[in-house]
């Protein structure tokens, strides 16, 4: 472990763009948990919709995609969970803490 503290803490640039990359592939798996597994179950509670995703709203001519905006949040809300643990975990909050 303490050898990949000194490489995050040595080689900035790199590190930022493995967690690019990394952050890129989280999100794909985060986006199917949403939209494979938990937009279909929160659809049936919801009123039998197949999806959140697909839930809208009627507002006059307006049509609002009340579903897709919920999908996107839980997203974020799920994505800045794994990042903020991963973070602790590895206790890269100490990194530039100085001694």
């Amino acid at each position: 472990m303490a050898g990949f503290v000194e490489f995050i803490r040595k080689q900035g640039v790199v590190g930022l763009a493995i967690a690019f990359i990394l952050g890129g592939a989280v999100s794909k798996v985060v986006g199917s948990l949403v939209g494979d597994i938990i937009n279909p179950i929160i659809g049936v509670l919801l009123g039998g919709e197949s999806s959140l995703a697909e839930m809208t709203i009627q507002a006059g001519e307006v049509t609002i995609g009340l579903g897709q905006f919920v999908t996107t949040v839980i997203d974020f809300a799920i994505i800045a969970a794994v990042v903020y643990f991963i973070f602790k975990g590895l206790k890269l909050d100490r990194l530039d803490v100085p001694k």
